[in-house]
């Protein structure tokens, strides 16, 4: 055993002594901690983005991004933490991440809110300096996941969504019958409505558009894309 340890010992002395353009093969010490904060950073975002964002949202269209997002920033930030910028590098990388915003297909203000964290858990795993011990960082750590799992699970902060239709039944906008018009928009749909807006009549076509608002959980099959 004791000569495994050595052995291994003399590899990493040897290949630590290797260098190519003046740039070391590897550095052993850096080396394992970035392996050991790339896990715990891992760990981190699954706990958000499949057990706590997943589960009360029940869109898996914005998985792939988080995931890359968390992982991408977790790397910038440990890779160039020699440079030194620290606190003002990171706030230079919330300033870009606050103004992204992808043209094809705008986030809700919920995926915005979760990318943020993912960012921000990203930042503090990998710009944490040997100043912050290990147990500071697991209780940071906890604490934002605590306080998703709160907000999430205790206050059940459920995301809403929205569908417009086009109504033909004009007679049943009128305020006194608002039941008639939402058991009609129920059986039509399949869809458990919990409120409605109309946004345009027109009474030349009897028509009217429509915006209903419901729980994704409770209508799994109507994962309206915004």
């Amino acid at each position: 055993m004791l000569s495994s340890v050595l052995l291994a010992s003399q590899l990493f002395d040897w290949l630590e002594s290797i260098r190519f353009l003046d740039i070391k093969l590897i550095n052993v010490e850096d080396f394992i901690e970035l392996l050991v904060r790339f896990a715990f950073n891992g760990i981190v975002l699954v706990l958000i983005i499949r057990y706590l964002y997943a589960r009360n949202s029940n869109r898996k269209d914005f998985f792939f991004s988080f995931f890359a997002v968390g992982i991408t920033v977790f790397l910038l930030c440990f890779l160039l933490e020699s440079v030194k910028l620290e606190l003002g590098f990171a706030l230079g990388l919330f300033a870009i991440f606050g103004i992204i915003r992808y043209r094809t297909d705008p986030i809700p203000i919920k995926e915005m809110t979760y990318l943020f964290v993912v960012i921000g858990i990203s930042v503090i795993n990998a710009l944490a300096n040997k100043k912050v011990s290990y147990s500071e960082l697991v209780i940071t750590n906890a604490i934002l996941v605590g306080g998703l799992y709160l907000l999430e699970r205790i206050l059940r902060l459920r995301q809403e969504y929205e569908l417009e239709i086009r109504y033909e039944r004009i007679e049943n906008i009128h305020r006194m019958k608002e039941e008639e018009l939402i058991t009609d928009l129920r059986q039509r749909t399949g869809i458990e409505i919990k409120r409605y807006e109309v946004t345009r009549i027109d009474f030349l076509r009897d028509v009217a558009n429509i915006t209903i608002f419901f729980d994704p959980i409770e209508n799994p099959r109507y994962q309206i894309k915004k």
